[in-house]
């Protein structure tokens, strides 16, 4: 398949998912009807994984109204939005979505929503709900915009206290960080990191970070530091163009040290840019959701329900079921704020004062998200915090280790 082709291919894959969801019909019909503001990005720097993260959130909104909300007397529409992950796209846009939809939430892509609703979103009191991890710059009390993860900081301690535990010995832990100051988060990833092994040198030994270019074109000098400085890991929590980087460095110097990623660029995505998954053998993901391989797992069977009966067309991967687990928890908020409010007259607010009444519990996400318990003083849950670790073996992804703790990483 030449460039042009898969260029084309990713044009109508991105034509489709928008015009079926922009299509969706706000009709008159016996259930109460409520919408939701879908933040995309079909033509930015995540097009080539958007149609596969919206089918995932999508399936699960269409699983909803004919199952769950049938029985509440609720429909949820939902209408997707292109904002090409920029944050002044975003906040261009905002005012119109708010007066179009009137939505009783919105369903956020990343950092850029982030930063352009962050102050909007409290006066026009709608909730955002994340799939991602968080960040420390968005550690605030009060807020309005939630993820199901803790920070990216978070999920990588939880990493780092497996490994060393699965090393065994009482020596430190080292490793190293790869980062960019092209982006606030990428940043974000490294601070938290920099602070958590400062604080417990008996448990870490940051080696060093490294800040890169966005799409570094060789980073063999580095990794010659790195694997001089003896790391036992390497901690790649931004994109997948600095893990191949990495990648391609650490072969060049015969370098035998792990990578962990997270889940937007995790396993098949960087594995995917560097020709095959077995180029990626015995390295890691790690994040606070369900990883997508081939065990058969609550996660998993509820994967091939959306597929079989709700329309879903997606590959069992780490996106889909980044999209999968954001809608799951979406739609069980709005479960909560409908039982205690009932059918009529809900708003986004009603909608926030839920996520805080109770827990939403794994059973309620099928396993893709431990139980979460929301409180007003961060916008993601400080306790119960768990991550999964997904690996290669053999070329195929396998479930390293399910519902580690995350050690207490401080605000930074």
């Amino acid at each position: 398949m030449t460039y042009k082709t898969r260029l084309g291919l990713r044009g109508l894959l991105a034509a489709g998912a928008i015009a079926v969801t922009t299509a969706m019909p706000f009709k008159a019909q016996a259930e109460t009807t409520y919408n939701l503001a879908l933040l995309s990005d079909f033509s930015g720097p995540y097009a080539d994984i958007m149609p596969i993260l919206a089918g995932g959130r999508e399936a699960v909104f269409t699983w909803w109204n004919e199952t769950r909300g049938k029985e509440l007397g609720v429909r949820l529409n939902y209408k997707n939005y292109e904002t090409r992950y920029d944050a002044a796209q975003v906040a261009s846009l905002w005012p119109g979505i708010k007066s179009e939809l009137d939505p009783i939430a919105v369903v956020g892509l990343g950092g850029p929503d982030v930063a352009a609703l962050s102050e909007r979103l409290p006066e026009d009191k709608i909730p955002m709900f994340m799939a991602t991890a968080a960040y420390g710059y968005a550690w605030q009390s009060d807020a309005w915009i939630f993820n199901p993860r803790p920070t990216y900081s978070h999920e990588s301690a939880g990493f780092l206290a497996w490994l060393k535990e699965k090393r065994g010995g009482d020596e430190p832990l080292k490793f190293a960080v790869m980062a960019s100051e092209a982006s606030p988060a990428y940043v974000d990833m490294a601070k938290g990191l920099e602070l958590y092994a400062e604080e417990n040198p008996e448990e870490l030994d940051l080696v060093e970070v490294i800040y890169t270019e966005v799409q570094p074109t060789d980073l063999t000098t580095q990794m010659r530091r790195v694997a001089r400085a003896g790391a036992e890991a390497l901690i790649i929590q931004t994109n997948t163009s600095i893990v191949v980087a990495a990648k391609r460095g650490l072969q060049a110097n015969g370098a035998d040290i792990p990578i962990m990623m997270s889940s937007h660029n995790g396993l098949p995505a960087s594995g995917g840019a560097l020709g095959g998954l077995e180029q990626l053998e015995g390295d890691y993901e790690a994040y606070g959701m369900a990883v997508a391989a081939d065990e058969d797992t609550p996660s998993r069977q509820f994967y091939e329900t959306l597929v079989s009966d709700h329309g879903l067309d997606a590959p069992w991967n780490v996106v889909t079921a980044m999209g999968i687990s954001q809608g799951l928890y979406t739609v069980a908020v709005i479960g909560h704020a409908i039982e205690e409010n009932g059918a009529e007259g809900l708003t986004g607010e009603k909608v926030r004062e839920a996520l805080f009444a109770g827990p939403i519990t794994t059973e309620e996400t099928h396993g893709f998200l431990p139980t979460l318990t929301f409180t007003p003083e961060a916008p993601f849950p400080l306790k119960g915090l768990k991550v999964n670790v997904g690996t290669v073996k053999n070329g195929k992804i396998s479930i390293e280790a399910t519902g580690v703790d995350v050690p207490d990483v401080h605000k930074w």
